[in-house]
């Protein structure tokens, strides 16, 4: 991964390289990875948050329509 620093303008750099991290899923991933979580509790959080992403979809389909 690489960002590239203009004109001195590092906040902004720092800004695009945390953007590009998140967008990756790093973050995400270390937060999963700070607690051993049993395989149960895994498929759970993997549930709900499918069914999540469904939903918000489907309110996105209905605001396209409108």
């Amino acid at each position: 991964m690489q960002v590239i620093v203009i004109q001195n303008q590092v906040e902004r750099a720092l800004k695009n390289l945390k953007r590009q991290l998140i967008k990756e899923g790093l973050f995400k991933e270390l937060k999963s990875r700070r607690f051993y979580l049993k395989p149960s509790v895994k498929k759970k959080i993997k549930i709900k948050e499918a069914q999540k992403k469904r939903k918000a979809a489907k309110s996105r389909a209905r605001s396209a329509w409108s």
